[in-house]
């Protein structure tokens, strides 16, 4: 009868010692969800430098490099090759004789160029019609694009336009020397047929691609940076942040001038080598809700600056109010060491 007191106070020591063991597990748990949470709504930011150089945006399109001048002979009738006087890759000038046949015609060639190819020897027996040789002017050329029905007010003839070989990437300057504004399309949207010629080094062969860039906008010697850094108010109002004295980290406006999608003119707002930031992630940017209460609680103290600096490349591009999120940066650069870019309906950046 004396033995019930000891095990009841067994069955008390075992339940207190659950109990502990249980609090210490809950505990840990909320000492890890708090620090998962407090990892996921720190707030970072990005590191991103102004600096001064050029940029512009332009139209972008697709063409392909054509002959201008080309001349195929073949014999007027039955007839023998008296005498040849070039041969297979021979260069040419206008005027140059290039055969001569038994009925007594003799050719020469009509412009600069060169043998592409030779089809009769010396003495052959020519058929009317049968091929002797073609002659191709593989310097002067022309490259066809075209333009949409958005973009073709933006195209007039006299307008000077880059076009990049893209095999061997080597750039000219040319300007648009005809258009056709009788569409061809049968689509949705319409298309028009603009020409430009342009004299191309050797290696560049009809056929081959190309791009021709026509510049809308463009500012030299000027702050820019790249729109990554750029965050926006309710108003559509481009900011940057900026630490102060303190460490804290301060809404800048500024005022945005030519861009290109990738990189943009600060005219006003921000110097050369000035330093800005931007959070790095969706989440740091919500300021309501449980994210705004954990972020409130979570971030008293000094902002962290991730290391990475200006990031380079993406698609060029018209941003008119710069309205909508912008693109995450990747990489980096030097500051002042900003290389030309461009592409679609791109543009140019560039640091000096």
């Amino acid at each position: 009868m004396k033995k019930k007191p000891v095990r009841k106070w067994k069955r008390i020591v075992r339940r207190l010692i659950l109990l502990i063991l249980i609090l210490l597990i809950a505990a840990c748990g909320c000492a890890y969800g708090y620090q998962q949470l407090k990892s996921e709504y720190t707030i970072t930011y990005d590191a991103y430098t102004a600096s001064t150089g050029s940029i512009s945006n332009s139209l972008s399109f697709s063409g392909s490099f054509q002959l201008v001048n080309s001349l195929s002979l073949t014999a007027p009738e039955a007839c023998k090759v008296r005498t040849l006087y070039v041969a297979a890759g021979d260069a040419v000038q206008k005027g140059d004789r290039l055969v001569r046949l038994s009925n007594g015609d003799t050719y020469t060639a009509d412009f600069d160029g060169r043998i592409n190819t030779l089809s009769a020897s010396e003495g052959d027996e020519l058929s009317a019609g049968a091929p002797i040789m073609q002659v191709v002017d593989f310097t002067h050329m022309k490259v066809t694009l075209r333009v949409d029905e958005y973009d073709i007010s933006s195209v007039s003839v006299g307008t000077r336009c880059t076009i990049t070989a893209t095999a061997t990437e080597r750039t000219y300057e040319s300007a648009i020397a005809a258009i056709d504004y009788v569409s061809a399309s049968s689509g949705s949207v319409a298309y028009y047929t603009a020409t430009t010629y342009v004299d191309v080094d050797e290696g560049v062969y009809p056929g081959m691609q190309a791009t021709v860039s026509i510049p809308e906008e463009e500012a030299d010697n000027v702050v820019i940076l790249k729109v990554d850094a750029l965050s926006f108010d309710a108003a559509n109002q481009a900011f940057v942040y900026m630490q102060d004295e303190a460490g804290e980290m301060q809404q800048v406006l500024v005022e945005v001038g030519v861009s290109n999608g990738n990189y943009c003119e600060i005219v006003s707002g921000l110097s050369d080598g000035d330093t800005v930031y931007v959070e790095s992630t969706a989440e740091e940017t919500s300021g309501g809700g449980i994210a705004g209460l954990l972020s409130s609680l979570f971030n008293q103290g000094a902002p962290t600056v991730n290391g990475r600096n200006n990031g380079s490349g993406g698609r060029g591009g018209d941003m008119s109010g710069f309205g909508g999120a912008m693109p995450s940066g990747e990489g980096g650069f030097a500051p002042g060491s900003m290389p030309d870019m461009g592409s679609g309906r791109g543009g140019m950046g560039g640091g000096n």
